[in-house]
């Protein structure tokens, strides 16, 4: 007998654990092995049990799913990060792959294709819902332009977001320092980071300097 498929949960919602566990207890090949409720715990999990799959939910409170998947893959290389999300859009899509997600599936995935994501994972074999696939195609072919004008792309307000960036403001100064909620401003570094094809926001600093959105004096 083959030795069974050991998976992370990771979802600050109960009902979506419960009802992914619920399922995939039933597959006789795989194996609930641990679940966290964010970022940090998952880490901290993967770590510990060292799973061949984590399925990853992207929003969360605290450390998001992206963050947490390129923590996790440098704690566990041998676990394959599968991103179990309702977002399909760029902003998303892009930080998670480049944060070491091995595949991303959509919530409204049925659970037989939930339950061959994760055999594919384990063997190491990547699952990208079709809409995401098309982006990924897109990016590859360079239908998008390859080298991103900061002043183009860019909102204004995303523009004075990477100034602050720059200036080595956390998000929680940032928002205060423009008067709006913290979670605006990770949207604004999200789609800066999208934006400009940069992995984090220290690439963000960087290229802010280098591109003259910010000047010494």
């Amino acid at each position: 007998m083959s030795e069974l498929i050991t998976v992370l949960l990771v979802d600050d919602h109960a009902l979506v654990r419960q009802g992914v566990r619920a399922f995939l207890e039933t597959q006789g090949d795989i194996s609930v092995v641990a679940e966290a409720t964010g970022g940090e715990e998952a880490v901290r999990l993967a770590a510990e049990h060292a799973p061949d799959v984590a399925l990853m939910d992207l929003i969360m409170p605290g450390m998001d799913g992206v963050e947490a998947t390129r923590r996790l893959v440098a704690r566990s290389p041998r676990t394959n990060v599968v991103m179990l999300t309702s977002y399909h859009d760029d902003e998303h899509v892009f930080p998670a792959i480049r944060a070491g997600a091995l595949s991303y599936v959509l919530k409204e995935i049925g659970p037989d294709e939930l339950a061959d994501a994760v055999r594919k994972a384990a063997s190491g074999e990547a699952v990208l819902h079709p809409r995401v696939a098309a982006r990924v195609v897109k990016e590859l072919h360079g239908a998008r332009r390859t080298e991103p004008n900061v002043f183009h792309d860019l909102s204004e307000r995303e523009l004075e977001v990477l100034k602050l960036i720059a200036e080595g403001l956390h998000n929680s100064e940032i928002a205060g320092r423009l008067y709006v909620s913290e979670k605006t401003v990770k949207s604004h570094v999200s789609n800066i980071l999208s934006k400009l094809h940069l992995a984090d926001r220290t690439q963000a600093a960087v290229y802010a300097w280098r591109e003259g959105v910010v000047r010494r004096d």
